[in-house]
């Protein structure tokens, strides 16, 4: 999917191959360029370019209907000045994506995830047997985000100050630049979050202002500080074979709803209390890769699911999955040889959660 921001990026930033996406994993080539994107997202604000998430608009007389099918939180009251994030899963249980459902007045408005919107969409639309019309919208809009403590100051300096004070998981119909805006207050790593959706050739200007005012954050330091409060990222944490229980992402899943896609699986996984679950960890050095054997003594008791350096902690941080009877915190354990203790989440606390919008 071709990155529309790509062109206002500055020199030397570093991009990858996520999925179908490719996208700004860092905006410089510098060795500090991630702790200093961690920093500015952390302590002040970030600018994000959300480029390689997905939207996908589901409307017709049947769009409310197959939503509620496919998605597995309830959105048949999902209204035009709300969203919520919800689990999209297979008929087995599995993760297709993590997705943030926009209420729209004539149906639903679907974000992808990170790279998983190519396969996202093929899901939907083999699915699709209430004859809901299914458009991706990617090629006409376009996705900035913003997070951090002091993201709530750069909306009002772009848009309008109110919008900063908007509930979370509220969305509102803006103007910037004589364009039209949904504007939503989200967040994917505990600090205050933004997301504007814009017409598509108005997203570089946008992102061009929004730099005047916010340090622009790459993908690495995104996913450091959505690992940091245990927001789950699919493409790392859904491991072949395991279970949303297991996953930890079962807060994504309304098991009350009568029916949607993966709901006997994941009922069948909640009533078995088999299976085991994900625990944080952090180890002095080293960073051991995802399938490395987690040991007590000369016990295998799980395995590395994901772990990268954190710049907030100074040491490696990660998840593992563990039997379920020992995914508990303050356990000294082993990976690789290298002494592990296991962690309770938050594993960082968002500067948010103490500074008020003002």
């Amino acid at each position: 999917m071709t990155n529309v921001l790509a062109a206002t990026h500055p020199e030397g930033t570093v991009y990858g191959e996520i999925g179908d996406a490719t996208v700004p994993l860092r905006f410089s080539a510098s060795p500090e360029a991630l702790s200093e994107e961690y920093t500015a997202l952390r302590e002040r604000a970030a600018v994000i370019d959300l480029g390689g998430h997905r939207l996908i608009e589901i409307t017709g007389p049947a769009a409310v209907e197959f939503a509620q099918r496919v998605l597995a939180r309830d959105v048949e009251y999902l209204t035009s000045d709300r969203c919520m994030m919800s689990l999209v899963l297979d008929e087995d249980g599995r993760i297709v994506d993590q997705v943030i459902a926009f209420g729209r007045e004539d149906g639903i408005l679907l974000e992808s995830s990170c790279g998983a919107g190519a396969r996202l969409l093929e899901h939907l639309r083999a699915r699709n047997d209430e004859g809901a019309e299914i458009a991706d919208r990617s090629e006409d809009l376009a996705i900035v985000g913003l997070e951090g403590p002091y993201a709530w100051g750069v909306v009002g300096r772009l848009i309008d100050a109110e919008l900063a004070s908007l509930p979370f998981e509220s969305v509102a119909e803006a103007t910037w630049d004589g364009v039209d805006v949904v504007f939503a207050r989200t967040g994917f790593t505990g600090e205050y979050g933004y997301q504007m959706i814009v017409p598509r050739e108005s997203a570089p200007g946008l992102w061009s202002l929004s730099v005047e005012h916010a340090r622009p954050a790459g993908q690495e330091a995104l996913e450091l500080a959505m690992l940091e409060v245990r927001q789950p990222m699919p493409r790392h944490e859904a491991t072949p074979g395991a279970s949303v229980i297991e996953i930890g992402a079962n807060w994504l899943v309304d098991i009350t709803k009568e029916s949607f896609v993966g709901r006997e699986a994941v009922l069948e996984a909640f009533e078995s209390g088999a299976g085991r679950s994900t625990v944080g960890f952090t180890c002095a050095v080293g960073v051991p890769a995802p399938g490395t054997r987690l040991m007590a003594g000369d016990q295998v008791i799980g395995e590395v699911v994901h772990a990268v350096h954190s710049v907030g902690l100074n040491a490696t941080l990660g998840l593992a999955r563990v039997d379920r009877d020992l995914a508990a915190a303050g356990l000294e354990l082993s990976a690789g040889g290298v002494g592990v203790t296991t962690l309770t989440s938050p594993y960082i606390v968002p500067k948010s959660w103490s500074v008020p919008i003002i």
